[in-house]
C-alpha cells in the first residue's frame, strides 16, 4: 500500500501538468479585457506572445488591449511586429495609423493610411480618418478633397460637411466655406442638424445645446449628444478666434463626456493643441 502511494505521488511530480498554449492565454486575455482588467489582460496576452512569438492573432489581441488601455504607442509597436511578419496585411496599416493618430503622430498616421489605401484602393472614398489627419497636418486642400470624396459614399453625414467646412475656413475663410458648404441629407443623430445650421450661420451655440435635451434621452444617449455638441461648438468658437471658449468646450467634451469612439480621441488631440496656444 505504501509503495502504491509513493508511486502515485512520484508520477504526479514527474508528469508535467498540462502546459497552457498560446490560444489558452489568449482566451483568458480576452476574458480579462471584457472585464476591463487591462493589466491582467496585457500580462496574459504577453504570455501568449512569448509562447508563440510569430502568432499574429496574439500580437493583434495585445494591441487591442493596449489601445483600450490608452497605451497607443505600445499598441502601434505590436502592429509594427505584425507588419514585419505580414508586410501586405492592409488592415494592420490602417490600425497602426489610427493608433499613431491617437498618439499625436499625425505624419506617421497619414503614411499608414496612405499605405492602407494603396493596398485597398476601394477604401479611399470612405476614409474620413485620413481626412481628419490631413486637417491636423495643415494639408487643407487634401482634407477638403477627402471629404468631398466621402460625400459620394454617404451624403447624410453632417460631420463630413463640417470637416470640409473646417478645411475651407482655415484656408479660404469662413464666408467662403459657408457659401460652398456641402448639402447634407437626413442625418438623424441629435444634434447634428443644429450643428450643421450653426456652421452655416443660421443658429447660435445655445440652439445646439437646447436640441441636446430634446426628447428626454437616456443617460448614454445624452452623454453622446453632449460630447458632439461640445466638440463641434468648441471647434466653431476656435474658427471664430475665441480659443479660450473653444478650449473650455473641448475640455468638457473630453473630460466629462467620454464616448467609446475614435472621435473622442480627436477631441482630446484638438483640446491638447489648443492648450499649447491658449
Amino acid at each position: 500500500m505504501k509503495m502504491f502511494v509513493y508511486l502515485a505521488i512520484s508520477s504526479c511530480i514527474i508528469a508535467p501538468l498540462h502546459a497552457q498554449t498560446s490560444n489558452d492565454y489568449l482566451k483568458d486575455a480576452v476574458a480579462a479585457l471584457g472585464k476591463k482588467q487591462y493589466d491582467q489582460a496585457i500580462k496574459l496576452a504577453t504570455k501568449a506572445i512569448n509562447t508563440d512569438p510569430k502568432n499574429v492573432e496574439a500580437l493583434a489581441t495585445r494591441a487591442t488591449i493596449y489601445g483600450a488601455a490608452d497605451k497607443y504607442a505600445e499598441a502601434a509597436a505590436d502592429f509594427t511586429r505584425i507588419l514585419a511578419l505580414e508586410p501586405k496585411l492592409a488592415d494592420a496599416y490602417d490600425s497602426r495609423g489610427r493608433l499613431h493618430f491617437k498618439a499625436g503622430k499625425i505624419k506617421e498616421a497619414i503614411a499608414d493610411f496612405d499605405k492602407y489605401i494603396e493596398l485597398e484602393p476601394k477604401a479611399k472614398i470612405s476614409h474620413w480618418q485620413r481626412g481628419i489627419a490631413y486637417y491636423y497636418a495643415n494639408r487643407f486642400d487634401d482634407g477638403k478633397a477627402q471629404f468631398e470624396g466621402y460625400q459620394d459614399f454617404d451624403s447624410n453625414d453632417v460631420e463630413n460637411a463640417v470637416w470640409r467646412f473646417m478645411c475651407m475656413a482655415r484656408k479660404d475663410g469662413i464666408d467662403k466655406a459657408r457659401k460652398d458648404m456641402l448639402k447634407i441629407g437626413n442625418d438623424k443623430r441629435v444634434p447634428m442638424r443644429q450643428i450643421y445650421d450653426l456652421y452655416k450661420g443660421d443658429l447660435k451655440p445655445d440652439d445646439v445645446f437646447s436640441a441636446v435635451k430634446a426628447g428626454e434621452p437616456g443617460e448614454t444617449q445624452l452623454n453622446n449628444r453632449n460630447f458632439y455638441a461640445h466638440l463641434y461648438v468648441g471647434i466653431y468658437h476656435e474658427l471664430l478666434g475665441d480659443k479660450k471658449r473653444a478650449y473650455e468646450h473641448l475640455n468638457t467634451a473630453t473630460e466629462q463626456h467620454r464616448i467609446g469612439h475614435y472621435m473622442w480621441d480627436v477631441a482630446r488631440i484638438h483640446r491638447d493643441l489648443l492648450k499649447k496656444v491658449k
